[in-house]
């Protein structure tokens, strides 16, 4: 069988549209899938039903709707009751958020290698499993709820796309679309950036200038802001000539970083600690975090700050989003515990003598109680390698 949710809700089979009747059925089917076999309790699929008023046979109807759906799909479709709610499991059928998301992550893990031709196919795949607007047939609730994260992804997708296709040189093939995006996500200033350069790159400098200068005042219009580092540093390529020039030949695969300079190679760290295996209940933190830490066009540092009150799982969060991220960062993973087993804060002298270790440093003594001079090693070490930290 074939479900979709990214437009409107459905349900195939052979090819074939199994007639579904009303919002309320279409939400319960797409707030099962959304689970991924997990338990959805009967209180969230009554606010996804209902909202925050929910009627009195709340339970009964529930258990109505869950039924027509076990009649309708047959029997190669699993709805169980396990208190607190429902769960389903779909076997071999496949999902069409759960193929956007593979393809998206085998996207962006080709452009992270910088193989463009891969990374722009495996995205377009992964936007064609789109039909429109999320749940477009299911309750507003549902919508309101689960659609917002799931367009920000789309727009993500279509962003390091197009950064593929810009390496590809196909600016003139995709300045047509950039501007009927930029039209739909004025705010958005990566893809404001990458019409500049699509324009700059086809011969339209001035448009490319009027365009930054529109952003600007859009920005300053809605937000109170001014435009950030990224839409910032391609005005300043723009106005320097750097922006117009193509981009190079790129071979399908990585290529290799030179040796430092002393000719000695370092062996890549890896120090994270063991994954979490049952990780959960922080999806939408943890999409944040490694759509934060994935490279752009520019491959510049990112940096990212989780905050919390302790004991909430901020470094259990880090850990996984560091795992989940890490064919990004082919030049190895630093970490570092910032407090000493007593709960005292640790000296920044000991934390860079430890990651200046794990970076093949030689442990001479020199300038080990110089903090200066670790900051300098550990800065020399580390510039121009792709390494999480």
């Amino acid at each position: 069988m074939e479900f979709r949710v990214l437009g409107t809700v459905e349900a195939r089979r052979d090819g074939r549209r199994i007639p579904l009747s009303g919002a309320k059925l279409h939400t319960v089917l797409a707030a099962l899938l959304l689970a991924r076999e997990e338990v959805v309790s009967d209180e969230r699929l009554s606010r996804l039903l209902w909202g925050w008023t929910p009627p009195a046979t709340m339970s009964a109807q529930i258990y109505t709707y869950v039924s027509r759906l076990r009649k309708m799909l047959g029997d190669e479709i699993r709805i169980d009751r396990r208190p607190p709610g429902y769960a389903m499991a779909v076997g071999h059928s496949t999902v069409d958020v759960t193929e956007f998301e593979r393809l998206d992550h085998e996207g962006r893990a080709a452009l992270a290698e910088g193989d463009f031709d891969a990374a722009a196919e495996l995205l377009r795949a992964a936007l064609e499993q789109w039909n429109g607007l999320p749940f477009a047939n299911a309750t507003e609730h549902l919508a309101d709820a689960e659609a917002p994260r799931l367009m920000e992804a789309r727009v993500a997708a279509l962003e390091h796309r197009v950064t593929a296709d810009l390496a590809l040189g196909r600016h003139e093939q995709i300045t047509m679309e950039l501007t009927g995006l930029v039209a739909e996500f004025p705010l958005r200033e990566r893809i404001r950036s990458q019409l500049m350069t699509a324009l700059c790159r086809s011969g339209r400098r001035a448009d490319a200038i009027h365009l930054f200068h529109h952003g600007r005042a859009v920005l300053a219009e809605e937000l109170g802001v001014d435009p950030g580092e990224e839409l910032q540093a391609t005005y300043q390529a723009l106005l320097d000539g750097r922006l117009d020039r193509q981009p190079p030949a790129v071979p399908a695969q990585r290529a290799v970083r030179p040796a430092p300079k002393s000719g000695r190679r370092h062996a890549a760290p890896e120090m994270l600690p063991p994954d979490t295996a049952d990780f959960t209940g922080r999806a939408r933190e943890l999409d944040l975090v490694c759509r934060a830490l994935a490279p752009d066009a520019a491959d510049r540092p990112r940096r990212v700050l989780v905050t919390g009150m302790a004991g909430l799982g901020k470094t259990t969060l880090a850990v996984h989003a560091a795992h989940r991220c890490r064919r990004d960062f082919p030049d190895g993973q630093l970490f570092a515990d910032l407090r000493a087993p007593d709960g005292s804060p640790q000296h920044p002298g000991r934390v860079l003598l430890h990651l200046l270790r794990a970076l093949d440093a030689p442990d001479d003594g020199a300038g080990a109680d110089d903090l200066d001079e670790l900051v300098r090693r550990y800065r020399a070490l580390t510039r121009g390698r792709r390494l999480l930290s």
